[in-house]
């Protein structure tokens, strides 16, 4: 199973821009199976989710306090998330509804990209899932699975459900410390080999220091962070994308 997206050809699918579905054909063998796909839009709404977003296995916690609309689908939370964290949606990612035990699935909403010849009967599509269907109290939580590779989870906590303000454009991002871990850097374990690669460069005058003095693997690891600092994140300087345009990028649809 490739942890990227599938994407059919332009020949097959078109998007305009008052298109609600596609349809996506997907054959194996000499079965054919056509999957419906609702492509997300923009909604009016009158109330505020607000999530606490905890990467899970951290240390000081990495964590960001998000506002989305309330009629969001767990598609357009996915594509908050990748914002507040500055991924770059290259890997699949789904939702969890934890049960009571350590290993209990209440529900698996799983990414539109999945092979659908492998999901179970009972799965969900992120973009067919709203979240008011598991959210609503305070303290509900799900989730968030992100790189079936490097396996990053982050625990997603509705705070407070909030009434819409105006002068603030939603989604938005209130709160949070550290950046997050680099695209591809190896889950938690290669998270913190950054951050101890972070720490001797800085203890280091890497502009005057010979390569020889260090590790290959450590200066390749440090060149290849760039200037990527595990300290640092603004929530003002967060940016978001429309989840309408992730979806059709995704499919090369563009």
């Amino acid at each position: 199973m490739s942890n990227k997206p599938k994407k059919p050809g332009k020949d097959k699918n078109i998007i305009s821009p008052s298109a609600q579905i596609i349809e996506i054909e997907h054959k194996l063998g000499e079965d054919i199976f056509i999957q419906k796909l609702t492509i997300p839009r923009k909604r009016a709404f009158t109330d505020v989710y607000q999530f606490k977003c905890t990467l899970l296995d951290t240390n000081p916690p990495v964590w960001r306090r998000i506002q989305v609309p309330e009629n969001y689908t767990f598609y357009d939370l996915h594509v908050a998330i990748q914002d507040v964290m500055d991924w770059k949606d290259y890997h699949l990612h789904c939702f969890i509804i934890p049960g009571i035990g350590t290993f209990e699935e209440i529900a698996h909403i799983e990414c539109p990209w999945w092979d659908p010849w492998d999901m179970d009967e009972d799965w969900l599509i992120t973009t067919e899932t709203p979240l008011k269907d598991f959210f609503r109290n305070p303290k509900d939580r799900v989730v968030y699975r992100y790189d079936y590779g490097d396996s990053w989870q982050m625990n997603i906590i509705l705070e407070k459900v909030l009434p819409k303000e105006k002068s603030i454009k939603h989604p938005v991002c209130v709160g949070g410390e550290l950046a997050a871990p680099l695209e591809d850097s190896g889950g938690i374990p290669g998270y913190y080999r950054c951050i101890e690669a972070f720490e001797k460069a800085i203890k280091l005058d890497l502009e005057d220091l010979p390569e020889k003095e260090v590790s290959e693997e450590l200066w390749d690891l440090i060149l290849w962070m760039g200037d990527w600092d595990p300290y640092e994140f603004d929530p003002k300087k967060v940016l978001f994308n429309d989840p309408r345009e992730r979806f059709i990028i995704a499919l090369d649809l563009e």
